[in-house]
């Protein structure tokens, strides 16, 4: 074999190992030599294994042999199953040894007669050999007659190649060694950690540790610090990769704890998409926690439930305003001169983890010149922006907004309102951070809205006109959709989208708020119970959220006053009179569509919600487009009719006279 291209340490095990195949072979002659002889052949002078010099690690198999507690006999049958692979002289003596050009394989009758030392009890499973699968047994007549092969992993192990089981390959990766920067917050967690772990070592079975939070990669970047301190390397797994059969989950537990003892392993086994309420999963991964003899970092969002198994539950709290700060002030580095004064506003704004943070500040810096030509905050800004989308896009609606403040057509005080609310937005980082109220305490920091009014009022464009003013992405929930009948699940689904959110400081924009803000009544069981639970809870994340939470509602009246006052803003969307309705059809042409003779004071006499004026146009642009003509009054009859047959009202004659 040329070694010539290997390393100086890889060229030594390779040594050391034919130094060893060499004696199995010289064992198998002998008997051999007494099988066709009767005699017993004189033995040679004792090969000299190569001194090992103090640069070299020790080779893979005495490593091997150590890790495993192998007796010298199992440690000859390992080698005989690894010169089968490596040697093909090895097939020609065990076809020899066995009295059969057939049987060219080792198998324990053989190592039982040739091999000094013999010990029928490593053929059992439940000696190292079997029981960490480093041989495989073959279909045979009986267990000693069965052919042996080395199992491919060990095989590779025993050659210095750096290459994970098979089996886990597709499921296992391992997290990269390098470390990020860590907040003196998280910081203190990993010597937590570390300093327990420390304290375990000892005990007969290794405790769990649980990371609980939101941010995947905050608790990654956490496990990987705590291993490189107490001198483990880390494997991470989803939870989702489980098999649901026991039996399958068994076998992932034998070979993921041979992987473990190979390469001095932790698993960082991540639950944070994973279905708890699913019986059959959740027995899984119990079935899993319960059943694991090496170290586990559990990954979730929420604490599990007590298993027997001891659960070391640690909860990664997120950075605080002045810890992403300080972040961002040093990955920037000089750059941070170009913000003017920005950067505060952007920390308030997006709740970023340390290594999204790190990411932004490398995007940013690697930008090509076209994208330079935005301002650096521009630039921060949209990044951060586009990182939070994944959290929430499978949670909500994302909505798109091309609105301003021109389209929106409302009473003075209503809009005032809703300039105030802008207000807040505009100044929270000063009026919170530099003023310090938010040392006060996060409830009521929050800024929580409930817009109430018909169908159609401008409720949803109101939201989306906020969302384009400050840079914010605008996501929709069906609160009629989120809440559920099965007690607990509500506030589950709520987490989710808030904890989603919170990454990004999206503007939420609650839908049918009545769904869950019904009027209380007296309290007669445990659905109603839980159903103020859930308004409770709703309320409690829309104070303490760093963005804007909107609540809607077409039924003000059946919200409780004791819920409501709770909401910081309340704005009424009232049905447009005709005044407001002229000005609504007026804004409602984009300046390039083709019009000719459009009466506004005629359409004005159309009793109708704004939603539903530009439905009218957006049909009549239609029919103007088939006809091949500009956008005409005819054309806004027929499609006034058709809205009007879609909400179940016939038009009046006040309404079209003189016209349809």
């Amino acid at each position: 074999m040329n070694t010539s291209h290997l390393s100086l340490s890889s060229q030594f095990n390779l040594q050391q190992l034919y130094a060893n195949l060499e004696k199995i072979r010289r064992s198998l002659k002998q008997y051999i030599y007494h099988q066709q002889t009767g005699t017993i052949e004189s033995k040679d002078s004792p090969l000299p294994l190569l001194p090992i010099p103090e640069t070299n690690p020790p080779s893979t198999i005495d490593t091997l042999c150590n890790l495993f507690h192998l007796s010298a006999f199992e440690r000859d049958i390992l080698l005989l199953c690894l010169g089968i692979e490596l040697d093909p002289h090895f097939e020609t003596l065990c076809a020899e040894a066995n009295n059969s050009p057939q049987r060219i394989y080792p198998t324990f009758a053989l190592a039982l007669a040739a091999f000094p030392e013999a010990d029928f009890r490593v053929v059992s499973s439940l000696y190292p050999l079997r029981r960490w699968q480093l041989i495989i047994v073959g279909e045979g007549t009986s267990v000693c007659q069965s052919p042996l092969r080395i199992d491919p992993r060990i095989f590779c192990y025993l050659l210095g190649e750096a290459e994970l089981d098979l089996k886990l390959s597709s499921i296992v990766s391992p997290l990269p060694t390098e470390l990020t920067y860590l907040p003196p917050s998280h910081e203190n967690l990993v010597h937590q950690i570390a300093t327990t772990w420390r304290q375990n070592w000892a005990t007969a079975t290794w405790p769990v540790f649980q990371l609980c939070g939101a941010d995947i990669s905050t608790k990654q970047s956490i496990a990987r610090a705590v291993c490189n301190l107490v001198g483990f390397n880390l494997m991470q797994m989803s939870a989702e990769f489980l098999p649901t059969s026991p039996d399958e989950c068994h076998l992932l537990l034998q070979r993921w704890y041979r992987e473990a003892i190979l390469t001095n392993c932790v698993l960082f086994l991540d639950c944070n998409a994973f279905n708890l309420n699913d019986p059959v999963r959740a027995a899984t991964l119990t079935q899993f926690i319960e059943g694991i003899n090496s170290l586990l970092i559990v990954s979730t969002q929420e604490r599990l439930r007590q298993h027997q198994r001891s659960l070391l539950t640690y909860d990664v709290p997120a950075l605080t305003h002045q810890e992403q700060l300080e972040l961002w002030q040093t990955h920037l580095d000089t750059s941070t001169q170009e913000l003017n004064g920005h950067l505060e506003g952007i920390v308030s704004q997006f709740n970023l983890s340390s290594t999204t943070i790190q990411a932004a500040c490398s995007h940013v810096k690697n930008q090509g010149n076209e994208a330079k030509k935005e301002p650096l905050s521009t630039q921060i800004w949209n990044f951060c922006r586009f990182q939070a989308r994944p959290h929430l896009d499978d949670l909500a609606q994302r909505m798109e907004s091309s609105v301003t403040w021109a389209d929106l057509v409302l009473p003075e005080r209503e809009k005032l309102i809703l300039q105030d609310i802008a207000s807040h937005l505009r100044h929270r980082t000063q009026v919170y951070q530099n003023w310090g109220f938010a040392k006060k305490g996060g409830r009521g920091l929050g800024i929580s809205a409930l817009f109430h009014g018909q169908s159609g009022t401008g409720k949803t464009l109101a939201a989306e006109v906020l969302a384009r003013e400050f840079r914010l992405d605008l996501y929709r929930i069906d609160l009629s959709a989120t809440v559920s009948k099965y007690i607990g699940e509500t506030e589950k689904n709520l987490r989710r989208i808030f904890d989603a959110a919170e990454t990004g400081g999206a503007v939420l924009l609650f839908d049918e708020a009545d769904a869950i803000f019904g009027k209380r009544t007296e309290v007669k069981d445990s659905h109603d119970r839980h159903a103020n639970v859930e308004v409770a809870y709703l309320l409690q994340r829309m104070e303490a959220y760093q963005g804007l939470a909107i609540l809607t509602t077409n039924l003000k009246d059946s919200l409780d006053q004791a819920f409501t006052r709770r909401i910081r803003f309340m704005v009424q969307f009232p049905f447009p009179d005709a005044k407001a309705r002229m000005e609504i059809w007026q804004r409602a042409f984009p300046p390039q569509t083709p019009t000719k003779n459009i009466d506004f004071q005629q359409l004005a006499k159309l009793n109708v919600s704004g939603g539903n004026i530009r439905n009218i146009i957006l049909n009549a642009a239609f029919i103007a487009a088939e006809a091949g003509e500009p956008l005409q009054m005819p054309h806004l009859g027929q499609a006034a009719q058709q809205e009007y047959l879609k909400i179940g009202r016939s038009l009046t004659d006040t309404e079209i006279k003189d016209w349809i």
